[in-house]
């Protein structure tokens, strides 16, 4: 296979609630993909279940191959074996991802002898490497120090450093900057940025805030209600997208240059995966919705500018002819 990952009808539910309803995704190697969409929309669940890492009350299927690997049930002694060595994830809130009672050093030296094996002052020695690789300020004296006494960009960044540690083919980064003011927030996208081309690492991006996934990302992932809705290289698709999901969304940013105007919000929320529409998931929302989208559910299909829409009736571009109302095909 000539992509590092492909996930292959993913579907999970539950408590017998559907909430992923046939997630197909590739990643590359070396790849830097984005996964945006509301919360809710499935975006942290899908590589939460490609890893085995939902409770035991959700329901898991369809396939997940890395490289070839089914990681679909597989044992648990086959993940921990990709987990944090193969693929590794760094979560959204790291005072609850790092252990408040041990030293920073210590669970990072944890890593390196699960992942690599190293131990003594080689295990040291590299741990510090890792820390001064993601900006932690005076490594050598800080090595011991507690996760409370670190602020939250450094919690991040030792989070990346922990993540590192296993030399991973693919980082997922899951809201990595949520908790972070701007500059912090820019100083850890940068950060990013840098250690996938130094070390030659596909990253997927997972994220609400589009213009951080317009700065990490080389392809984007539009998610809504446990479906890929519209997917396509990142200028592309942020020049013109073609979902009115992702209209909407881009719809709500408040521009920072031009003349002012009022922000256009998506109307309505999220449905509930209990009581999802019949139809399109979005028709409740959607002001371009007709009567075929209340009964008809849309496939996520290729189009011919290179991207794949799951829509019956998608937002024009300038080149396009008034759309017909005639039912979708």
């Amino acid at each position: 296979m000539n992509n590092l990952v492909e996930i292959r009808n993913l579907r999970v539910a539950f408590d017998g609630v559907p909430v992923l309803h046939g997630i197909d995704l590739d990643v590359a190697p070396g790849e830097a993909l984005g996964l945006v969409g509301e919360s809710g929309c499935g975006k942290s669940v899908t590589w939460l279940a490609a890893l085995g890492l939902l409770p035991g009350k959700a329901s898991v299927s369809g396939s997940v191959y890395l490289q070839g690997q089914d990681l679909t049930g597989a044992p648990r002694q086959a993940l921990e074996r990709v987990r944090g060595k193969r693929v590794a994830m760094i979560f959204q809130d790291p005072s609850s991802a790092l252990n408040p009672v041990i030293r920073v050093g210590r669970q990072i030296i944890e890593a390196l002898r699960l992942h690599r094996g190293l131990a003594g002052t080689a295990a040291k020695t590299e741990a510090l490497r890792l820390m001064d690789l993601v900006g932690i300020p005076d490594a050598r004296n800080r090595f011991n120090l507690y996760t409370h006494e670190f602020s939250g960009g450094q919690a991040q960044r030792l989070m990346i450093a922990m993540a590192l540690a296993g030399e991973p083919d693919l980082l997922i980064a899951d809201e990595p900057t949520t908790a972070l003011d701007a500059t912090i927030q820019a100083q850890i996208l940068d950060l990013l940025i840098t250690l996938r081309h130094e070390m030659s690492m596909a990253t997927v991006f997972i994220s609400h805030d589009l213009a951080a996934v317009a700065q990490v990302c080389e392809r984007v992932c539009v998610m809504y209600a446990g479906k890929i809705v519209e997917e396509g290289p990142v200028a592309q698709l942020f020049d013109t997208p073609r979902h009115p999901y992702t209209q909407g969304l881009f719809d709500a940013i408040p521009s920072l240059s031009g003349p002012r105007r009022r922000l256009v919000p998506i109307p309505g929320t999220v449905p509930d995966p209990r009581h999802l529409p019949t139809g399109c998931a979005f028709e409740p929302r959607c002001a371009r919705a007709r009567t075929f989208c209340t009964q008809h559910r849309p496939e996520l299909l290729p189009q011919p500018e290179g991207r794949q829409l799951a829509c019956a009736y998608p937002v024009p571009v300038a080149q396009d002819a008034v759309q017909p109302e005639e039912e979708y095909q």
